[in-house]
């Protein structure tokens, strides 16, 4: 048994023993859900952080770096780093303030019970399909560091992060990501020192770069204007998809004040940026280090082997580890709250605690197994992630927007919106193979929204002037 497989089994129990220990000061849905909206700065900051910030984050943006350059990594960091930062300036304190307990129910408040369930329904899948996802990711790391087979590696990972968060709670979430959090900064700290501080000439090492690669656009493309669309379209993604995103609302919501809410976020999102940007550099100087690498997404592992001593870089691998836990767990427990408090909850009128604590830890056993089904036979669960990702945020965002800052539209508005956002999107991106897919999609609910809006407000306006010409005819 060698060492990295020996650290993982080692968090691993720490982990279920940490959620089963909390498991006993969970007494409500509250608890459960949002940590009884008490998490201080510590906690709320690393726990949005921990949880935005997963091993995708690290060799996700240090592969794309090493390939596209500056291009390629425009979605991370800079984008979800822009969200948290965003969220914390603009949403947190009036979210907040509505005493939410999902992102939900402010559809239901400002619009509809019919637009609750609608958003649910719309954001339920995409947090299943990335848990199977990451759980996918974990049982390949499990394999590939033990002599056990790949679908049983799968069924061990779910298996460890169900029974933790159907014990734990976000409370159990918000304390490892405060652990996997630190270790995750220093083991990305000490990578940079150790890189940057090797006797490299960094002005020569800069100087090296491609110039191709230090540009948000490609100058490849015969229209320039062309280009700079996809790359709005990739910073939209990230931004108008992930703002409202369940798993950052929650976090928002445990906090103990609304002050501790923005300036958390907005801490969290700046957090994520500065340390996103040492596996970009590391990745754009990647070829100069290890060049010619077959998997681009290989080279922040491999620059961590040669600069780490062997404990170091076992740190650094359960970080990666347990970051990949972070998000499954979160994942789990906003589908849980949107499946139970915005749609069972709605349906059936539970008044006791104890009742509404048990169907959202049923819900997560639930969705749980879902995932694990996903994980172990849907090979391109990565690219239905990405797609979940993009599905119907657009018109989400819109709705979002508009009920937030005006008093235009009800409830018919943001569902005829929510419905032509998804919609558009399906056909752009699958059969018209658009890469300008989700701008078309926040367009056409842009659009959806103000006629649908304006078409009401005439015909109600039109109403008594044609009843007059009745009456009188």
């Amino acid at each position: 048994m060698n060492i990295i497989l020996i650290g993982v089994i080692i968090y691993i129990i720490f982990q279920l023993i940490l959620g089963i220990y909390i498991s006993k000061f969970i007494k409500s849905e509250d608890d459960y859900l949002l940590g009884g909206r008490r998490l201080g700065y510590l906690l709320v900051i690393f726990s949005i952080f921990a949880t935005w910030f997963g091993a995708e984050s690290c060799i996700g943006t240090a592969g794309a770096a090493y390939e596209s350059g500056l291009s390629g990594v425009t979605a991370d960091p800079f984008g979800y780093g822009m969200v948290l930062i965003i969220m914390g300036l603009f949403f947190a304190i009036p979210l907040y303030k509505m005493k939410l307990t999902t992102i939900a129910d402010f559809f239901r408040i400002r619009y509809s019970t019919s637009t609750e369930k609608i958003i649910a329904i719309i954001m339920i899948p995409t947090s299943i399909l990335w848990a199977a996802a990451q759980i996918r990711a974990f049982g390949l790391i499990l394999s590939a560091t033990s002599e056990i087979q790949l679908h049983l590696a799968i069924l061990i990972s779910a298996i460890i992060v169900i029974i933790y968060t159907t014990f734990g709670g976000l409370l159990a979430d918000a304390w490892t990501d405060l652990i996997q959090g630190l270790i995750l900064m220093v083991g990305l700290i000490v990578i940079a020192i150790l890189v940057f501080f090797d006797g490299i000439n960094i002005h020569e090492t800069i100087q090296n770069i491609a110039k191709e690669k230090l540009v948000f656009t490609s100058n490849n493309d015969e229209l320039l204007s062309y280009s700079t669309l996809k790359t709005i379209e990739a910073w939209a993604i990230p931004i108008c998809g992930s703002l409202i995103a369940q798993e950052l609302i929650q976090r928002i919501f445990s906090a103990k004040s609304h002050t501790v809410a923005w300036r958390s976020s907005i801490i969290a999102g700046s957090l994520y940026i500065f340390l996103g940007l040492i596996p970009l550099s590391i990745g754009l100087i990647g070829l100069q280090l290890i060049p010619d690498l077959e998997y681009p997404e290989q080279i922040l592992p491999l620059v961590a082997q040669k600069y780490l001593t062997p404990v170091l870089y076992v740190i650094f691998s359960g970080a990666l580890i347990s970051a990949i836990l972070s998000t499954v767990d979160s994942t789990l427990l906003a589908s849980s709250a949107l499946f139970s408090h915005n749609v069972i909850f709605n349906m059936v009128n539970l008044k006791s605690e104890k009742m509404k604590l048990k169907i959202s830890r049923l819900n997560v056993l639930i969705a749980g197994i879902i995932a694990y089904l996903l994980a172990t036979y849907a090979e391109g669960v990565y690219e239905l992630v990405k797609d979940a990702s993009a599905f119907g945020s657009a018109g989400i965002f819109i709705v979002f927007i508009f009920g937030m800052y005006t008093k235009l539209g009800n409830g018919l508005t943001a569902n005829i919106t929510l419905l032509v956002g998804s919609t558009v999107w399906i056909i752009a991106h699958y059969f018209l193979k658009s890469d300008l897919s989700y701008i078309i999609a926040l367009t056409s609910s842009f659009l959806t929204f103000v006629i649908t809006t304006l078409s009401e407000k005439f015909s109600f306006s039109l109403l008594p002037q044609l009843r007059k010409y009745i009456n009188k005819n």
